[in-house]
């Protein structure tokens, strides 16, 4: 489904303030962990939330038995959540060996409280992303875009013409994956709501995805390793062209999955929805794009090393440091569109597989012996499960979100869980490519929804 029109409305903000933690914290260096301080989590990532005017709970009544402000309890809850997360409230310094450290110094995190002359029903379906007007709902603070010695959070909040509102949170990513923003984030809701503790205690442990003495490579990690060329013939076609950009997203709900899930053998049916569509997509957009029948094309996909496989790394519940791999399928450009959907989920099945204890271990030894380096961008499908970070149930008091998520999807794809205005539910996913290009893969991906497959072969 595309977005639509884009509704236009203007911003009154307040001079952005720091917020430190509500009370007095340690002052102390940590460093950041082997996995934190790659090169590709050296960004700052955003994350919006829509919220109703729903009746707000007793705990955020004000003493009078007024409704409270949202802004004013958030930035309460804000603080108090700080004295838990207080690494969140210092600043980046790099040591020797682009090794991130984080200063404890307890000077806080960027708050802009602003008020916007539009109601939630204006915004119409465009509840997630793309986001064109996320400029208005986050006030880029300058000097604060940085990776070292700037805030590592900044948060605006903005009120409503319909008493709803909405929150949106800027993350420096190497201090938190997903999975740690969302533990964050519900933190804040819970003291929000009257907790006298967040339910979930966070804890640092960075030095558990550290680089082992001495560091070794023991996996290969294609993530890493350029896409090599398919001859001397001439470029990749794979590496898309930035002109004439396109940003749409896809709803794809409980039928779509269903009418997908009929192109895959019985022997791969009980994948999971994330499998089943990361492989549908990288194959469409494999299709979409036209590359040579020689091409190397690869989807990146993030494996979270909390799962209950990775017992033996020792994360503790509470860890909120990236745990995350990015687990790499890889095929050529010919076999992956001529062959069936199972060719693509058996090899997405196969990655996910490969990416272990040892593999966890493997990359942070990696990034010390190799100096850090960015994942493999040029020629590969980047995409994350968005779908149970937690986000999507953070309550200030107001009630669950409509929607909870990442702001865009430009370089990365997300899984994403969304109503539609129907009352579906399902998984929105954004896309960026060329307008000719998105309009194939649309094509595509409705093709494999109201074609009927087949008669089944082995995929591989």
């Amino acid at each position: 489904m595309a977005a639509s029109s884009t509704p236009t409305f203007t911003v009154r903000r307040q001079a952005p303030v720091l917020v430190p933690p509500s009370e007095p914290t340690p002052h102390e260096f940590k460093r950041l962990s082997d996995i934190d301080d790659q090169e590709c989590l050296r960004s700052h990532i955003p994350v919006i939330q829509f919220y109703r005017n729903s009746v707000p709970s007793i705990s955020t009544r004000g003493a009078g038995g007024g409704h409270r402000d949202p802004a004013k309890v958030i930035r309460e809850a804000l603080g108090r959540a700080l004295v838990s997360y207080y690494p969140l409230a210092g600043r980046l310094r790099e040591a020797p060996g682009r090794k991130l450290v984080v200063e404890c110094t307890g000077e806080g995190v960027l708050f802009v409280e602003a008020d916007a002359d539009i109601s939630l029903e204006q915004f119409g379906d465009a509840l997630h992303p793309p986001l064109p007007f996320l400029g208005e709902l986050l006030h880029d603070v300058p000097g604060s875009g940085g990776i070292l010695h700037c805030p590592l959070v900044l948060m605006q909040v903005t009120r409503l013409l319909c008493g709803g509102f909405v929150v949106v949170l800027r993350l420096n990513h190497t201090m938190a994956d997903g999975a740690g923003l969302g533990q964050f984030m519900n933190a804040i809701g819970e003291l929000a709501r009257g907790a006298a503790a967040p339910s979930v205690s966070p804890v640092w442990a960075r030095e558990l995805l550290e680089a082992r003495n001495p560091p070794r490579i023991t996996c290969v990690h294609r993530e890493y390793d350029p896409v090599p060329p398919p001859d001397a013939r001439g470029p990749a076609t794979t590496i898309v062209p930035l002109d004439d950009m396109v940003h749409r997203s896809f709803f794809l709900g409980g039928a779509d999955v269903a009418a997908l899930r009929r192109w895959v053998p019985p022997h791969l049916r009980d994948s999971s929805t994330f499998e089943l569509l990361t492989a549908c997509l990288w194959r469409c957009r494999t299709i979409a794009i036209s590359p040579g029948a020689e091409e190397e094309v690869r989807v990146l996909f993030i494996v979270n090393a909390r799962a209950k496989r990775f017992a033996g790394l020792g994360l503790p519940a509470g860890y909120y440091g990236n745990a995350i791999a990015y687990a790499t399928a890889i095929s050529t450009a010919g076999e992956l569109c001529a062959r069936p959907v199972g060719y693509a989920l058996e090899l997405v099945r196969k990655a996910k597989s490969m990416v272990t204890e040892e593999y966890m271990r493997s990359v942070a030894d990696l990034m010390v012996l190799r100096g850090r380096p960015h994942i493999v961008v040029p020629g590969s499908y980047l995409v994350s499960d968005g779908t149970r970070t937690g986000l999507e149930v953070v309550d200030y008091g107001w009630g669950k979100p409509l929607y909870s998520g990442p702001a865009w999807g430009r370089v990365a794809s997300f899984h994403l869980p969304f109503k539609n205005s129907k009352g579906e539910e399902g998984i929105v996913v954004p896309h960026y490519l060329p307008r000719t290009t998105m309009d194939k893969f649309a094509l595509e991906l409705q093709r494999l929804i109201e074609e009927a497959p087949p008669p089944m072969r082995s995929s591989l």
